[in-house]
């Protein structure tokens, strides 16, 4: 089966000074979060969508969805601590819910990367089904400067370099067997979903992103996000 996770879980706090959490901020007519389901909905491949949100934002979001989205495919739950742990309950979820099988596969995404298009999401799909893993990504545009203690430490070539986005997705077993061989360490400093399963030494396959995906993380993003959706800026 084939499912779609929307990561709501996060409190937005580089947002700044806002009475919600940035998924639920407006975008144009819409929250951000419901312009973001809304793509995945037009996906008929998907046999559930599942919708990870603070637990103190669980019924504001289900009010949401029910005004928003018709679709009997969407599911909330509530999300964990940290990214990874709310990506590992809505795993659960689709385990205690569906069961799970070899093939099963899950493609997961920011809930604030609204203008994610159906080739990106269709690609995802077609990958994971051959893959491990798959990573969404682009082209490093400036140069990557890795440094330390306010010092430069490399300059790593940028023909090598890519800047991460979402959708990343995965087989579910084997995403779920990587991340239980975690140690603790590890799963308290894990930046990056992708990463769980290379530290188990399993391949993540690389799908072209597009510049427009933006992730709405500050108040200047959600500027160009709205100037967006008002066809002030062309995407």
């Amino acid at each position: 089966m084939i499912y779609a996770q929307i990561l709501a879980g996060g409190k937005g706090t580089r947002m700044g000074n806002t009475a919600m959490p940035k998924q639920f901020l407006p975008l144009g007519s819409k929250p951000i979060l419901i312009q973001t389901i809304e793509k995945f909905v037009l996906e008929k491949r998907f046999n559930a969508i599942i919708v990870v949100c603070p637990s103190d934002w669980l019924t504001h979001t289900k009010d949401l969805i029910s005004k928003f989205i018709k679709d009997s495919r969407v599911v909330v739950i509530t999300g964990g601590s940290e990214r990874n742990d709310t990506l590992m309950n809505g795993i659960t979820y689709i385990e205690k819910t569906f069961g799970l099988h070899d093939d099963d596969v899950v493609v997961t995404h920011d809930a604030v990367r609204p203008f994610i298009t159906q080739r990106i999401i269709d690609d995802n799909i077609n990958a994971v089904m051959a893959h491990t893993a798959v990573d969404t990504v682009v082209p490093a545009i400036d140069t990557i400067v890795r440094g330390e203690n306010e010092q430069v430490n490399e300059i790593p070539i940028r023909e090598y370099m890519y800047q991460g986005q979402t959708p990343q997705s995965f087989n579910i077993k084997k995403l779920k067997k990587a991340f239980n061989q975690l140690t603790t360490e590890q799963k308290e400093i894990l930046s990056d979903s992708c990463k769980i399963c290379l530290l188990a030494g399993e391949e993540v396959h690389i799908v072209r992103g597009e510049v427009s995906n933006i992730k709405i993380t500050t108040p200047y993003d959600l500027k160009i996000a709205r100037a967006i959706v008002e066809k002030r800026v062309v995407i």
